[in-house]
């Protein structure tokens, strides 16, 4: 992996245990989304929508996900 890119596990474990308040969009550059789920968090749906996202990301070979978010 060369620096700069973003891994795929770190970014799971992030949208699984912190994906609620948005880290994962950060750590992924994804600032605009990242202030989005901030800004929803209360509501409890960015969490639900996080916990999908990690598990999107895992399964995702790493040539994919370096293309998306590398």
């Amino acid at each position: 992996m060369a620096q700069g890119e973003k891994n795929k596990v770190v970014a799971a474990l992030l949208a699984f245990f912190l994906g609620g308040i948005g880290v994962h969009k950060f750590y992924l550059g994804q600032t605009g989304m990242g202030i989005a789920y901030l800004l929803f968090c209360w509501t409890g749906i960015p969490a639900l929508i996080a916990l999908i996202e990690g598990i999107l990301y895992l399964v995702k070979s790493d040539d994919e996900f370096a293309a998306l978010y590398g």
